[in-house]
């Protein structure tokens, strides 16, 4: 099936919902579509063919998102459409849920990990370095509970697996699709997540919180259950134009490969691709932004940031992965451009080096550079 053929399903799977809630004489269903359309300039300083050409300019991707509510019932989604080489479309997160009132609300189907800092600890096109190891902005399948108030914020979630499309046993976990989770051989399996948040401060206001996962990996050639975990600690402050976060993460991959398989490592899965990474070890990300408004027709605002994240893997034979992206972000009405410097060392999107980057990395390894624009329209 082609992009159209796939875009015109989804409009008539929507059309469809809207039309089988909607009971006459009774309270209709309230349904918002919306999207963007984005275009992706970059320059790459260790690709010699993309120096000599003076950079690259192409689509980057075409969304769609659909909201609709009927009394308290609620309907979310978003599907992407990537070139064939990020892995073509691709549903982003997909779920129904059920708002008991303005503090509770469960959801279910492929919905957001509640993990760390959300929606993301990152004010860049690039996230943080924990959005390439399945720790930021990922969704799977399950069902997750919500309670919020003015000053918590607590869920608790279930998720049978990650996103499936193949549904063999001996399948692989499919590559396409948008955030990262563990792939090849291996597959996340029953996993439990927490997470808590503390509101609290007038003029600087701040949130603290805690967050943990627990879950198994099952592998595909011994068919033996493994194990993951992960936990976080996390700090956001907000005062007037300025805005910091900050997070801590700790995660532990132990799979049951068969033998001559490492276990020192695991393959993530996401647009397309695998590449390795560490089984064990840290983050640390720090991000800071101020906002500057602007009194003009057509430009709006302008956020300046500069965003941080390190990799420090357990494994002392590895070699740590660090990130920084420089930047400022342009809203212009529906136009949203994202202009930024990022650095990279021993990181599989900021470098020559794709599988091992995130994994065992190089000891001869340089920090890269890309100088990237997107600019994205969003309807």
């Amino acid at each position: 099936m082609n992009y159209k053929e796939r875009l015109i399903s989804l409009f008539l799977c929507v059309a469809g919902i809207a039309t089988s809630l909607q009971v006459s004489g009774q309270e209709k269903v309230k349904t918002e579509l919306g999207g963007a359309l984005r275009f992706n300039y970059n320059y790459s300083d260790w690709k010699p063919s993309n120096r000599k050409q003076g950079g690259q300019w192409g689509f980057d991707v075409f969304r769609i998102n659909v909201n609709s509510t009927y009394k308290k019932l609620l309907l979310n989604a978003e599907y992407r459409f990537y070139s064939k080489s990020s892995g073509g479309g691709m549903l982003k997160h997909g779920w129904a849920g059920y708002k008991f009132d303005d503090h509770n609300q469960i959801q279910v189907g492929l919905t957001g990990l509640p993990f760390g800092l959300l929606p993301y600890t990152s004010n860049s096109y690039f996230f943080n370095i924990n959005y390439y190891l399945g720790l930021e902005d990922d969704a799977d399948m399950g069902i997750k509970y919500l309670y919020s108030t003015k000053k918590w914020d607590l869920a608790l979630a279930f998720f049978k697996n990650a996103d499936v499309t193949e549904f063999g046993s001996t399948s692989e976990s499919t590559t396409s699709r948008y955030g990262y989770d563990v792939g090849g051989r291996n597959k996340e399996t029953n996993q439990v997540n927490a997470r808590v948040v503390y509101h609290f401060g007038n003029s600087i206001q701040q949130q603290v919180g805690l967050s943990g996962m627990y879950g198994g990996l099952y592998n595909i050639d011994t068919e033996e259950m493994g194990s993951h975990y992960a936990f976080a600690a996390h700090y956001e402050a907000t005062y007037k134009r300025w805005n910091l976060k900050a997070q801590y993460s700790n995660f532990n991959k132990k799979p049951h490969n068969k033998e001559g398989v490492s276990n020192n490592m695991v393959a993530m899965a996401a647009y397309g691709a695998l590449y390795n990474v560490a089984s064990r070890g840290e983050t640390y990300l720090a991000s800071l932004s101020y906002t500057l408004p602007i009194k003009n027709a057509l430009l709006q605002s302008i956020r300046f940031y500069n965003d941080f994240s390190m990799f420090d893997k357990h494994n002392k034979e590895f070699k740590d992965s660090y990130q920084n992206v420089t930047g400022c972000m342009l809203s212009m009405g529906p136009v949203y451009t994202y202009v930024d410097y990022a650095l990279g060392k021993n990181h599989a999107w900021l470098g020559s080096e794709w599988n091992e980057a995130f994994a065992a990395g190089s000891p001869s390894s340089k920090w890269n550079a890309r100088f990237n624009i997107n600019m994205g329209y969003y309807f």
